[in-house]
């Protein structure tokens, strides 16, 4: 039978992991507790099982850039959103405390993990088998890609093919870049003008793009087109890439550099977080839950 500890037995180590990380030499911001917090305690067997630099300090190091609603940095530092409720159930799954360290950029968290900076980058990212070379992916959920268009600059976009012959404005290197260069081959293929692209550092960015004007649209995840357009009907719409315009479902996942051994283990502490219905209510408190997958998955990209 699975030993458990509670997480109060471990709150000395973790107590000394905060002081630890007033030490980061990076901007740092510790999650919150989740709303409505489960009751789960923590796996001893899946603790002692995590790497050793990690069982030292009590806290998992989580890269994260901004990314509404994954991660939303607030004008006092806390992070919050999807992202942060995840870490902070895996968290006490694993009798640890969770940390995030913001990033500029998807390669800045790659590289970072690389380097031993980042323990986690929980994305969510596309799973690709390039990436598994280097990482172990978690799938933990899908996404379609959208795009955000600002009715008072939107030029005329009401759908998806008005974006053709647009810029569009998206966070450089993510899954959505990739969709809109199929989007732009898709109007080439019917006689229209290809789409611009204009790459960005973060979701912020390319919304903020879009409202001055620079871009027609900001591309990203349906996930975040529908919490941007929830705050500001008025504001916005959205349109949604097709499986005609080249359109995929793709598996979003957390990264673990595996030359660290944490993946594995993290991997069980997903399918704890899955079994023990944290992962059901927080992809229902961000109305997330039609892109949520039945289980995770390891490597997923790998296994094709």
């Amino acid at each position: 039978m699975t030993r458990r500890l509670n997480v109060a037995a471990v709150s000395a180590t973790a107590a000394a992991a905060l002081l630890l990380a007033g030490c980061s030499s990076g901007p740092t911001s510790s999650t919150g507790a989740t709303s409505g917090g489960s009751a789960a305690t923590a796996n001893t067997v899946l603790h002692d099982a995590l790497p050793q630099a990690i069982k030292d300090a009590g806290v998992i190091t989580f890269a994260g850039d901004s990314h509404p609603p994954y991660r939303t940095v607030e004008a006092d530092g806390r992070i919050t959103g999807i992202d942060p409720d995840i870490q902070e159930a895996l968290a006490r799954i694993l009798g640890v405390k969770a940390k995030t360290e913001t990033v500029a950029s998807l390669p800045a968290a790659l590289q970072g993990m690389l380097s031993g900076r980042y323990d986690a980058f929980n994305g969510p990212v596309k799973a690709t088998a390039e990436r598994e070379k280097d990482f172990d992916s978690i799938t933990w959920m899908t996404t379609r890609t959208a795009y955000i268009v600002p009715k008072a600059t939107g030029a005329g976009v009401a759908a998806t093919d008005d974006l053709c012959g647009k810029t569009v404005a998206v966070v450089t290197a993510s899954i959505v870049e990739e969709q809109l260069k199929k989007l732009s081959a898709y109007c080439e293929g019917k006689g229209a003008s290809a789409i611009q692209v204009l790459g960005l550092a973060d979701t912020n960015s390319t919304l903020l793009a879009a409202n001055a004007g620079r871009a027609a649209a900001a591309g990203m995840t349906e996930a975040a087109a529908i919490d941007v357009r929830s705050k500001e009907p008025d504001k916005y719409l959205y349109v949604r890439q097709t499986e005609a315009q080249g359109a995929t479902t793709d598996n979003l996942a957390t990264l673990v550099p595996k030359s660290s051994g944490l993946g594995p283990v993290l991997m069980k502490a997903f399918q704890e977080l899955f079994a023990n219905g944290d992962y059901r209510r927080i992809m229902e408190k961000y109305h997330i839950e039609g892109v949520a997958v039945p289980a995770p998955i390891l490597n997923v990209a790998s296994k094709g």
